[in-house]
């Protein structure tokens, strides 16, 4: 499964950053890589709009020489490395979204926005991205770069052979539970010969559990991945595999590629940034898709922040250039550049982003995307949730790739829970 360009769900131990970061001596001060007028920006490709970057870069070129550098390789190991140094640390960083509640434990390494007004700024962004920045102690870590909005990209002149709604507002309605995607599959299986609706179980474990309130590790520390609201998400990706649903076919691989050509994978659930791998992927196809509501509910995959370090010498001008940078006519641009789709309702509405994209039939995608983006469920975030999900993720693609047994994969899943769990100190 590739959920993400941008390396989301990577295993490993959420805890490494906290633990890491944890070693900087509470209050103590950072010795910045900046100098004189120089203020360091970290991020990585793709992270950011370049243009909005180099436009940022001349607009405030009388007051500071913003230097943004683009860090490669493994992002957050890179960022804790340098502050853990304490040397050359960059005034503004970057933190994925993925790796965002590991930092929080570690608030007082970073700047509390709340100091520089961004209370003020609150209501332009939406609410439950910006709760994700905010740390334990209440002070906020991270501003709101974008989001990812889960939708169903699919090839309506497949729908319509199989005898299913294709038009988007049709599909998102008769389509609109699990249950329903579900029998459509089947539907699409016996009308259309070798075609699919799913790529893989775990997009459909994934989108359910971003459908829902809790992850798997809660706000007093305790493991709750082995409880109904993650056992449900796993009995229907399970469910998706035992009604023959999913496609044995490895996203990416030429087979795979030929056969969406060719209208086999007609379907597709995922962030709103994978409409720019879709382009990239399937240029033949241009025309043939349109976007539809994601079943069972709004879901989110993806979405970053900026912060300042404590290395910081200019926190206010930093602040300044932060809000600048993601205000709603910016992300607009960046959506347009790099497929961040804005954390700004505001932007929903600008002309830039209500135009017809030929890729999809023409179809203003914006109609699907935000309605999405602004209902996502409020979910806590734990620094351990990318641990203790990792062994339950790794179980479900064993189920679906290899056929692996369900309750045996789900067993060795709470087994291995259990000893990270153990590792981290977080009670089961």
């Amino acid at each position: 499964m590739r959920l993400s360009r941008r390396g989301l769900l990577r295993a490993g131990l959420a805890g490494t950053a906290a633990t890491a970061l944890s070693g900087l001596a509470s209050g103590c001060a950072v010795p910045t890589g900046s100098t004189g007028r120089n203020m360091v920006l970290w991020y990585w490709s793709g992270g950011l709009s370049d243009t909005v970057v180099k436009k940022a870069k001349a607009r405030y070129d009388s007051a500071v020489d913003l230097d943004a550098i683009q860090i490669g390789g493994y992002y957050r190991s890179k960022l804790i490395t340098t502050m853990t140094g304490q040397a050359h640390v960059p005034d503004i960083a970057g933190l994925k979204g993925e790796d965002m509640a590991s930092y929080l434990p570690n608030a007082d390494q970073f700047v509390d926005l709340r100091t520089l007004g961004a209370e003020k700024l609150k209501s332009q962004y939406l609410d439950w991205k910006w709760q994700q920045g905010v740390a334990p102690d209440g002070s906020l870590v991270g501003f709101p770069i974008d989001v990812g909005p889960v939708v169903q990209y699919y090839q309506p002149a497949v729908y319509e052979k199989a005898g299913l709604a294709y038009e988007p507002d049709d599909v998102s309605k008769e389509m609109g539970t699990w249950e329903q995607f579900f029998a459509a599959g089947e539907q699409l299986k016996k009308r259309v010969r070798g075609a699919f609706i799913l790529t893989d179980v775990g997009s459909v474990f994934e989108m359910s559990i971003g459908q829902g309130t809790e992850r798997f590790v809660d706000k007093d520390k305790h493991f709750i991945g082995d409880q109904e609201h993650v056992r449900i998400c796993w009995d229907r990706a399970v469910e998706a595999k035992r009604r023959g649903l999913v496609s044995s076919l490895v996203t990416g691989t030429p087979d795979s590629i030929s056969a969406t050509e060719r209208g086999q994978l007609p379907s597709q659930l995922n962030a709103s940034w994978a409409a720019g791998d879709l382009k990239l992927q399937y240029p033949k196809t241009k025309g043939r898709w349109r976007v539809a509501n994601c079943p069972g509910g709004p879901s989110n995959v993806g979405g970053s922040f900026l912060a300042i370090t404590k290395a910081c010498r200019e926190p206010e001008k930093a602040f300044e250039i932060i809000t600048w940078l993601l205000n709603a006519d910016n992300q607009a641009q960046g959506f347009m550049d790099a497929g961040l789709f804005p954390s700004t309702p505001a932007s929903y509405g600008l002309k830039k982003l209500r135009e017809h994209d030929p890729f999809f039939g023409d179809q203003i995608t914006m109609d699907v995307y935000g309605p999405a983006a602004e209902k996502i469920p409020v979910a806590f975030n734990s620094p351990y949730d990318i641990a203790l999900g990792q062994p339950i993720r790794d179980e479900i693609k064993n189920v679906g790739v290899l056929g692996k047994d369900p309750e045996k994969a789900w067993k060795d899943a709470m087994s291995k829970c259990r000893r990270i769990a153990d590792h981290l100190g977080v009670s089961y």
